[in-house]
């Protein structure tokens, strides 16, 4: 075949893709943070043995649809999804639905969320922040909604003073609202270094840098001022991995200098003492060890480091 024939049976790309499958090289890393265990909510794991329990449920969530006095066929009209499978169309809308009621019975008592025998599964929570099978979504009422949903959630990475501060009205997905949550300021006139380097914790201590707990929740404020390392509060627990490997798809810099600050368990008993990791896990070696796996495959550019002021500095 000629390149000309091939590319005329390519699927064109489009400029408004928000949503993509996690790089191959990153799922094998662990496969199971990328894998939904209790609910799927995208084609890619639709119809597998040990998500079907769920799809019942689905079904009963979807008195969304009577409450919005709206049709299946409204919807999709109002999607324009020319597509010929009616089965695929179905999938997407109940999937939909569901999630808007989770984040319903999440903020209104009267959605009785609290007497529903599946909504508080923890493995439900964490399908629901899986990048790899995410709706988007751009409605103000969706905004207000899932901050509610992810400051309950994941109170130790959200500000209640973030929408403020940043435009929630674009909005891709559910994974793009946690990035705009970290999302850092602008630095100007950041120093291009040739290679990041940085002493571990237990280096710096050594060196006599006295580590403090820095303010705020955004995880890429940290500060080296008058001679003190200020650190943010890193809550680990069993839902951090979750987290950080699907943000991993928008944020490289954070995890390689967190990596080169904690590279063994003595790195970690260090800034425990002053409350900058909260460990939830079993020891402080599994800290270290999730944190060097987390960045396996993690791409670094050096020219375009965010940290590359304060490791010069």
């Amino acid at each position: 075949k000629s390149v000309r024939s091939e590319l005329e049976i390519l699927h064109p790309l489009s400029d408004d893709c928000c949503i993509y499958r996690v790089p191959k090289l990153l799922r094998q890393l662990n496969e199971k943070t990328y894998t939904p265990r209790a609910v799927s909510v995208r084609p890619l794991h639709h119809g597998k043995p040990e998500l079907r329990p769920m799809e019942g449920h689905k079904t009963r969530y979807n008195d969304f649809l009577e409450w919005s006095e709206k049709d299946l066929e409204d919807y999709i009209e109002l999607k324009q999804i020319g597509l010929s499978s009616e089965d695929f169309v179905r999938m997407i809308l109940l999937n939909s639905a569901f999630i808007v009621m989770v984040l319903l019975k999440h903020s209104l008592k009267e959605f009785g969320g609290k007497k529903d025998r599946i909504f508080s599964k923890l493995r439900m929570i964490g399908d629901l922040c899986t990048i790899s099978h995410h709706e988007g979504h751009q409605q103000l009422s969706m905004i207000l909604l899932t901050h509610k949903f992810f400051s309950d959630t994941f109170g130790s990475w959200v500000s209640n003073t973030i929408l403020e501060k940043h435009d929630f009205s674009k909005v891709e997905h559910m994974i793009d609202f946690l990035r705009l949550y970290q999302q850092p300021p602008k630095l100007q006139n950041r120093k291009k270094i040739k290679k990041p380097t940085v002493p571990s914790v237990a280096e710096l201590h050594q060196a006599g840098v006295p580590f403090e707990l820095g303010s705020g929740k955004n995880l890429l404020n940290i500060k080296f001022q008058k001679g003190i390392l200020e650190i943010p509060s890193l809550q680990i627990d069993d839902s951090t991995e979750i987290l950080l490997r699907n943000l991993k798809a928008f944020e490289h810099d954070y995890i390689s200098l967190v990596s080169m600050l904690v590279k063994g368990p003595k790195d970690v008993e260090i800034p425990a003492t002053n409350g900058i990791i909260e460990n939830w896990l079993v020891n402080s070696e599994g800290v270290s060890t999730l944190i060097q796996e987390l960045e396996q495959e993690n791409l670094l550019f050096s020219y375009d480091f965010y940290f590359s002021t304060l490791i010069e500095t």
